[in-house]
């Protein structure tokens, strides 16, 4: 049986969302996991664990990502707008422990990829790290931002410049795309709401069911 829920539950009013919407919780839409690489105005790799992004190509020549929720604050934001430019890094699961490391290494003097455990590689578009142990790399240039609510994080648009994929996983037959090995998602805190029973972070893959 199909509930509504239009406003916030009852079991959930005493919750703190950080920022999210109760929806966010509720919904639980998966969305896939990726690191943001790019440089500091010092020159120090700048590493950003992120989610909540989509995919479109816009014609037969573009091809782009659409950041949904990056924070105005942080060194990520700030880098790109200095520089205009970025890699996008997509982990499989073996290394998402490294990965989360980035978010604990985050003082400006520092090289957030190598200090996590992860190693720097040059990207052959644009002035931006790659992370040589992610198995897909988009090398993005921005393109234009917008707030979507006055004094929230900003929806960003970047365009796909160059993609660089290991070729065991462009092919099917050997690790694929997919899988234990492929793309991982992000699952945001999924919640009851008729308990108010929350059961945490955690990630996911995709599985070809045909």
């Amino acid at each position: 049986m199909k509930k509504d829920f239009i406003e916030l539950p009852e079991s959930m009013k005493n919750i703190n969302f950080y920022g999210f919407s109760w929806i966010d919780f509720l919904t639980s839409i998966p969305s896939p996991l990726f690191v943001v690489s790019t440089y500091k105005s010092n020159g120090k790799p700048n590493a950003c664990l992120q989610s909540w992004v989509t995919f479109t190509g816009v014609d037969e020549e573009n091809f782009v990502a659409i950041m949904a929720s990056v924070n105005k604050n942080g060194h990520m934001y700030k880098s790109i707008k200095e520089a205009g430019e970025m890699v996008l890094n997509f982990p499989s699961a073996e290394i998402y422990p490294k990965c989360m490391e980035t978010i604990k290494n985050n003082d400006f003097g520092d090289d957030e990829i190598t200090k996590s455990g992860l190693t720097v590689e040059k990207a052959k578009m644009v002035n931006a790290p790659k992370i040589k142990e992610c198995f897909l790399n988009l090398e993005c240039k921005y393109l234009w931002e917008k707030e979507l609510m006055e004094g929230h994080n900003v929806v960003m648009c970047v365009k796909v410049v160059n993609v660089s994929m290991d070729n065991e996983y462009y092919d099917e037959k050997i690790k694929g795309r997919y899988g234990k090995t492929g793309y991982i998602y992000n699952i945001h805190n999924p919640i009851n709401p008729e308990t108010g029973i929350m059961e945490g972070d955690s990630i996911g893959i995709i599985e070809k069911i045909k």
